[in-house]
């Protein structure tokens, strides 16, 4: 019963010296925003027309999969403006209708520049839809 007691110790000892000793995973290094969070908003849809305003949360996400087919200068602004949509299933499809049409640049952009929670979910969202 005394060894199996010693050997029981001397394993405790063990293990907690490898784990005292062992390399441990650096920190990833994320930046922080300085200054208020952002406060996101619907008003991106008025610059679609104030038939826009006050769409709901669907509606929006219809109307940024029907802008993304223009291609064109104006639409992109407003998928970009889309982005900061308070409904995150609207960011989502926002962002992903940029990164199916070649704008995938302007995306990561926002990413890095609005990091948090949303954004990983976001990229999570843009990795599983690829």
């Amino acid at each position: 019963m005394t060894i199996l007691l010693v050997g029981v110790l001397v394993v405790g000892v063990a293990i907690g010296l490898v784990t005292f000793v062992a390399p441990r995973r650096a920190v990833v290094a994320r930046p922080v925003r300085e200054g208020p969070p952002t406060q996101s908003t619907t008003n991106w849809t008025h610059e679609a027309g104030d038939e826009f305003a006050g769409l709901s949360e669907s509606a929006r996400c219809d109307m940024v999969f029907a802008v993304a087919a223009l291609e064109d200068e104006r639409s992109s602004h407003l998928l970009v403006h889309a982005l900061d949509d308070p409904a995150e299933a609207v960011s989502i499809a926002a962002a992903h209708s940029l990164a199916g049409h070649g704008r995938r640049t302007i995306v990561e952009e926002y990413l890095a520049a609005n990091p948090g929670r949303r954004a990983d979910r976001i990229a999570q969202a843009l990795a599983l839809l690829k």
